[in-house]
C-alpha cells in the first residue's frame, strides 16, 4: 500500500535530509514508536521499518528504546506461579 504525505519544502532543508531520507526515518520512527507501545509486534516493526529484526534492534538500541517490551504483570503472574 502507498500512502502520500504532503509536506512543506521547508521540512526537508530544515532536516537536511531528502525526501528518501526522510520517508526512512518516518517509517523508523513509526515502527519504533507503535512497538514501544506495545501496538505492533517486532517483527511487524521490522517489516514496516524496512529492516530485518536484527536490525531493528539495533535502530531501537541507537534510538534509547527497551529492545523488549515486558508487562510487568504478566512478569509478576508467572513468577507468583513458581
Amino acid at each position: 500500500m502507498t500512502l502520500t504525505i504532503d509536506l512543506p519544502e521547508a521540512v526537508f532543508a530544515s532536516l537536511r535530509c531528502s525526501p528518501d531520507d526522510l520517508v526512512q526515518e518516518m517509517r523508523l520512527t513509526t515502527a519504533a514508536t507503535w512497538y514501544s507501545q506495545g501496538r505492533i509486534s517486532q517483527e511487524i516493526a521490522a517489516r514496516l521499518a524496512g529492516l530485518d529484526r536484527t536490525d531493528f534492534l539495533l535502530a531501537l538500541g541507537r534510538m534509547g528504546i527497551d529492545s523488549f517490551q515486558v508487562d510487568f504483570q504478566d512478569l509478576d503472574r508467572e513468577l507468583d506461579r513458581g
